[in-house]
């Protein structure tokens, strides 16, 4: 009989023991033995998906957010045992680039009756080892962002949270000047945020980074958006919503396989939306990594 271990954090903004239930209720009438396993410290998705790993299931569902996700996948890279999302965090930025559903009976059906995608990643390399994302990774206000969107407002405000986390941003954001190379390319530009991306919706939002971001092209893109103070800020936030640039305005892009990132003043570093350290930044895709069940 086929094996799923869906790994729950209890504590993401929007996580629901009925989803819990449900989820494990579709997978049993599918004919699917079903392991709980929940989070209790932070960083443990990747342990419990390993300890799957090694159990031999077919499966390793997730039913969280992005940061939990991509945690869970540092236990999984090249075991060949596909992931499958849950949605259950607040942004899902990930699931909404799969286009995979928000309900539960459906999102657990793709376990089951879904296709196999394979999507590459973005490492970070660390002095205390690699850091995967699906998603994107940045270095300066959306780190800062995210630390002014704790889990307990985001369990009161949704996706509002970051939102409100932006605007108290950007009233004191300033654009020191970072190196950044792309591949053998050297920028030099003063920036506010250093977005490095793996795709190109911010689906809980409703606008795009930009034309051919995507999941499986074997490329990160790269953003440095330039803003001191509100009205720039303000300013450069519609040339993002608007995919205008490279470089007339306050967004310079870039397009390549390896990105590092320094920069004078210490920066925070997030991925996927967990703070991971600071700059300086090393970043590669790593082509194809897993694979991720996604509806037929």
């Amino acid at each position: 009989m086929a094996r799923v271990l869906l790994i729950e954090n209890p504590v993401a903004a929007r996580t629901n023991p009925d989803v819990v239930r449900t989820v494990c209720n579709v997978l049993e009438r599918e004919g699917w033995d079903v392991d709980v396993a929940g989070t209790t410290r932070p960083n443990d998705a990747g342990r419990l998906a390993a300890q799957g790993v090694a159990a031999g299931v077919d499966v390793i569902a997730i039913y969280a957010g992005d940061g939990t996700t991509t945690q869970a996948v540092s236990g999984m890279i090249g075991s060949g045992i596909p992931l499958a999302l849950i949605p259950g965090g607040t942004g899902n930025l990930l699931a909404g680039n799969l286009r995979l559903p928000n309900d539960p009976t459906r999102a657990a059906l793709t376990v089951t009756r879904g296709v196999r995608k394979r999507i590459d990643l973005g490492r970070i390399e660390r002095p205390d080892g690699p850091r995967y994302f699906a998603v994107a990774c940045g270095a300066g206000i959306d780190a800062q962002i995210m630390i002014g969107a704790p889990t307990e407002r985001k369990m009161r405000l949704g996706s509002l949270a970051y939102v409100t986390a932006t605007f108290a941003g950007l009233r004191g954001i300033t654009s020191p000047m970072h190196r950044i190379t792309v591949d053998d390319t050297v920028l030099d530009v003063n920036a506010a945020l250093v977005s490095i991306a793996n795709c190109g919706r911010v689906t809980s939002l409703h606008f795009g980074l930009g034309p051919g971001i995507t999941l499986d092209d074997g490329y990160l893109d790269v953003m440095a958006i330039r803003a001191d103070g509100m009205l720039e800020g303000l300013v450069a936030l519609w040339e993002l919503l608007s995919g205008r640039s490279n470089g007339k305005g306050k967004i310079v892009r870039a397009r390549g396989r390896k990105i590092t990132v320094t920069c004078d003043t210490v920066r925070p570093v997030q991925a996927d939306g967990d703070v991971v350290g600071e700059t300086p930044l090393s970043v590669e895709v790593v082509p194809g990594a897993i694979e991720v069940m996604v509806e037929r």
